[in-house]
């Protein structure tokens, strides 16, 4: 069993990481349904958040069925981030997350996210701060370092450890490199096996199917993996990985019908949690996603991403289904 301050989740953990527009109530509802074990929310700017944007507090509310479930926080301003904190909390997640590695060039080059890597000295004060003032578990997010020349992740992990947080998720790339070239797993465990370091370590970066989750577990010993791309237009891989991690089998690929029902159901949660038009229109960047692979599939695209009608959308992905077959694999 792998422990983050008072949460519990099986051995080797599969988390979704949090993404900007993409990880809203609907789709980690939708991740945790295929086993994701803690999901969380969008980042939610510390600036807009202690200025109580409605945008930002809409990203924070987390529904039962969807925990364990985090918050992530960013910015670059120690008090705003400590008071940020504190409004984040009363809403009772089940972990506050503060992201160092937002590699983002709005959001980095102000000195937020993977920015806080220029400046070390404040990340320690400011996670600090946040462990102190907030009762729930506080885990940090980020990268081996700024630049191939300051790839300083080992000695930062203890330093950040030292503050008192309860888990520590290393993207492996640097700022520099945002989500170009391979992730660099060999310093992810290298931190792992650091003999001073006792919480939890979980890896992240290019695990895209179930054998690199297997790859990433036993070769570098991590505590748990976080996916974030590879679950766009694919939230089931979760289920695929921890069959494989259990029967070393692979599950065959989810068919177009069985498809087509998901992109409904989580169309039908996404305008429950944010009505009309809007929960539909925020629906467009999952619909085609599901369908990736499929050939001649350009007209089937324009109708999903313009339509405006539940009645429509539901009878073009019906007429997915009826043309591509339903039990073929895209």
């Amino acid at each position: 069993m792998l422990k983050i301050g008072n949460i519990e989740l099986r051995d080797k953990a599969l988390l979704l990481a949090p993404m900007e527009d993409i990880t809203d109530a609907s789709f980690r509802y939708i991740c945790r349904s295929y086993g994701a074990d803690l999901v969380y929310t969008e980042f939610v700017p510390s600036e807009g958040l202690i200025r109580n944007i409605s945008s930002s507090m809409k990203k924070m509310r987390i529904g039962e069925q969807e925990r364990p479930a985090g918050i992530q926080l960013y910015g670059h301003i120690v008090d705003s981030m400590v008071e940020s904190a504190k409004i984040a909390a009363t809403l009772n997640p089940n972990l506050i997350d503060i992201n160092c590695g937002c590699p983002v060039r709005k959001i980095a080059t102000r000195g937020a996210g993977a920015g806080l890597l220029q400046n070390i000295p404040l990340m320690i004060e400011m996670v600090t701060k946040i462990v102190k003032a907030v009762d729930v578990p506080v885990t940090v997010k980020t990268r081996l370092g700024w630049d191939d020349q300051s790839k300083i992740i080992v000695d930062v992990a203890e330093r950040l450890q030292d503050t008192g947080i309860k888990a520590l998720t290393i993207h492996g790339r640097t700022r520099a490199q945002l989500y170009t070239g391979q992730a660099d797993w060999t310093l992810i465990g290298a931190v792992k096996n650091n003999p001073r370091m006792h919480i939890p370590i979980i890896g992240n970066g290019d695990i895209i199917s179930a054998e690199t989750a297997s790859d990433a577990f036993n070769k570098f010993g991590v505590d748990g993996i976080m996916i974030g791309r590879a679950t766009i237009g694919r939230p089931w891989i979760f289920k695929e990985i921890r069959h494989y991690l259990d029967t070393g089998e692979l599950l065959p690929d989810m068919g177009v019908r069985e498809r087509a029902d998901l992109a409904k159901m989580q169309m039908q949660k996404s305008i429950e949690y944010k009505g009309m038009p809007r929960g539909l229109y925020e629906m467009r960047r999952h619909l085609c996603n599901y369908f990736k692979g499929l050939p001649h599939f350009k007209d089937y695209k324009l109708r999903l991403v313009t339509s405006m009608e539940i009645s429509e959308i539901e009878a073009t992905l019906d007429e997915i289904v009826e043309r591509y077959g339903g039990n073929t694999e895209c």
